[in-house]
């Protein structure tokens, strides 16, 4: 051979510690300017300027020629997701004890090579713990055609390691997050599921990373396993280019993701109900008792509220048109707003098309950037919406920690604007804010107060006011709600000062750039009101059910509390959760399971939700279908 392929090698440290570390197999005429590349790259690393650096040249005696792996990519937005899709994948391919394996990943931080894994037994198989195992000479054989890239490509050389690795004897699986600072993309690689990129598995900055390698095999096999990696040459053909993968994976990469969420449990539907969704429903043709719904008063199908929402449908059309700046506002929301502020007991109020965008567009209009906004750790997925979308800092306090709060609004004084926020009842918990101190807190260290009384509207207090009428105590800055929750309709709504709803009127990007709801769902949340405040017992009679069926779990040995009409029933594992409300649908019981996002991984249950209208004996053969699944 006139030209023959050289294995260029190079290695940077600064004071004994790693910093970079590249290879190539290029024809003898590119190995000079190859090893200038390399150097180059070794001197402008993001992890530091190395005091060492080695640069080899080796002729391979033999070179093996792999096919690259087929490539998956997974768009993830946080670590934490990136991080359980890893670790979805693994489980997938029938590695078991997947969280061990993921612990065991900051060990490999301090390794110049991998950590070599028994798949099964999690032993060490690595002759050298303190390097690891180093998977070396190879490359794309592209590259031989294509000379060398200026530049690091993190993506290509990836593919090729991951190929060689998973053509390894005895190798079924491997983990790789880099250790790059301004690299988050790391991958999952499996014999039988190939190559699964993840966009986002650290925090961009940060210096840590490393890869494990999973083996399974005898133990007498392992030498050859680790000769393969270290010593054998390895050429990998069609490496697609990143803007391949990205215009053809892109469905693929979905799809992958779906798989993942039906392994871990995680996977949704929408489920179609045959019949209104009262305490009892119809589905697939049969009669199940409805324990999921938020309508905890029963009034959505109320004849009352249903003729309201009927008469402004003819009056005033099913929709509006525009916004409520332009033609959007008429009668009924006019009157509905008066009528919350009078049931609330503040000066104004302002409707919102949903109870979320009343979130967001609270937030974002009371904080920007040079703001801080404290947030509860379990508040819910709007107000967090609302906090990253207002552009301000945000600070998450310890859940229904007030000693917490208070720390943190002390050492944020040199903000512009301080807001706390917190619901009111928590969504998946059903606890309460403690509002007295919350609001002491907020009033000592200047800041804004506001709660979301979405589980809270008739259901706390005596006649179902909130919070407020529960502690009988002053009112927050703001209150934010839902008319689709215990008022039976749909919408969301603020109750504050008239100061207050004229800024969010002129600042609330979520009120300014929607369209009004339609007046029949004004009509129909205004009649409920009317209801909850003439028929207080509707109130009574739902607490009275919340009372029976948590003595009813307690007779069969489920441990369960509350302090509104939310019951959770706490399972852990979302595989078991949902296999559990699986169960009780087929026992003639509609009861979720609430699984990550909506609670984070590891924290599944069953969530309960009363209606004042269960009747006792359902609510029993309830509990005790539950004792028999949980």
């Amino acid at each position: 051979m006139n030209d023959p392929l050289y294995s260029v090698k190079m290695r940077a440290s600064e004071s004994g510690a790693h910093v970079s570390g590249a290879e190539r197999i290029v024809p003898a005429s590119a190995a000079p300017r190859t090893a200038a590349a390399l150097v180059a790259r070794a001197l402008n690393h993001a992890k530091g300027v190395p005091d060492f650096v080695n640069v080899k040249l080796e002729r391979p005696s033999s070179i093996l020629r792999l096919k690259a792996l087929a490539v998956t990519t997974h768009a993830t937005r946080t670590p934490e997701e990136g991080l359980a899709i890893a670790a979805g994948l693994l489980a997938k391919d029938g590695i078991s004890r997947v969280a061990e394996i993921m612990a065991r990943f900051a060990e490999t931080y301090t390794l110049r090579g991998a950590m070599l894994l028994d798949a099964d037994t999690l032993e060490r198989l690595d002759p050298d713990p303190a390097r690891g195992v180093h998977a070396t000479n190879m490359d794309d054989a592209d590259s031989i055609v294509k000379g060398v890239p200026s530049a690091k490509n993190h993506f290509a050389e990836a593919i090729v390691l991951a190929t060689k690795v998973q053509n390894a004897p005895g190798i079924v699986a491997e983990i790789c997050v880099s250790d790059d600072p301004d690299y988050t993309t790391g991958y999952v690689a499996t014999r039988t599921l190939g190559y699964h990129r993840i966009t986002n598995i650290k925090e961009r900055g940060s210096p840590f990373g490393g890869r494990i390698f999973l083996y399974r095999g005898a133990r007498s096999d392992v030498p050859e396993t680790i000769r393969f990696l270290e010593q054998q040459s390895v050429l990998v053909e069609d490496v697609p280019s990143l803007s391949a993968v990205a215009s053809q994976d892109r469905f693929a990469s979905l799809a992958g993701e779906r798989s993942v969420r039906a392994e871990r449990g995680l996977l949704r539907f929408c489920r179609t109900l045959d019949a209104p969704a009262g305490p009892v429903a119809r589905i697939d043709g049969r009669d199940v008792v409805v324990l999921s719904s938020n309508d905890y008063l029963d009034l959505a199908n109320s004849p009352a509220v249903v003729s309201a929402a009927a008469e402004a449908a003819v009056q005033w059309g099913a929709g509006t048109g525009g916004s409520r700046l332009t033609t959007g506002t008429q009668p009924p929301h006019v009157a509905l707003e008066k009528h919350l502020a009078r049931f609330k007991g503040t000066e104004a109020a302002l409707v919102f098309p949903t109870g979320y965008m009343a979130n967001v567009g609270v937030i974002s209009a009371l904080v920007r950037k040079g703001d801080v906004v404290l947030s509860d750790a379990l508040n819910h997925a709007s107000i967090i919406d609302g906090c990253r979308l207002s552009g301000a800092d945000v600070v998450v306090y310890a859940h229904n920690d007030l000693a917490d709060l208070e720390r943190k609004l002390s050492s944020c004084r040199g903000y512009r604007r301080r807001v706390a926020v917190a619901d009111a009842v928590f969504s998946m918990d059903g606890d309460l804010l403690d509002l007295p101190r919350f609001l002491d807190v907020c009033n000592r260290h200047d800041a804004f107060s506001v709660i979301d009384e979405a589980h809270a509207t008739g259901v706390v207090g005596e006649t179902g006011r909130g919070l407020s009428e529960h502690f009988g105590c002053q009112h927050p800055d703001v209150m934010v709600g839902t008319l689709s929750k215990a008022l039976g309709s749909t919408g969301g709504f603020v109750c504050a000062s008239c100061e207050m709803i004229e800024h969010f009127v002129n600042a609330a990007r979520s009120f300014i750039f929607s369209t009004a709801p339609g007046a029949p769902a004004m009509a129909a949340a205004d009649a409920a009101l009317t209801m909850l405040e003439t028929e207080p017992g509707r109130v009574a009679a739902l607490r009275e059910n919340v009372r029976f069926f948590l003595t009813e779990l307690a007779r069969h040995g489920i441990e369960a509390k509350t302090e509104s009409a939310i019951i959770p029933i706490h399972i852990g594992d979302e595989r078991r959760a949902l296999h559990a409300a699986e169960e009780l649908l087929k026992r003639g019981f509609l009861i979720p399971a609430i699984r990550y996002p909506t609670v984070p991984y590891g924290a599944a249950r069953l969530r309960v939700a009363m209606m004042s209208t269960h009747t006792k004996s359902d609510l029993s053969r309830a509990a005790h279908a539950i004792a028999g699944v949980v």
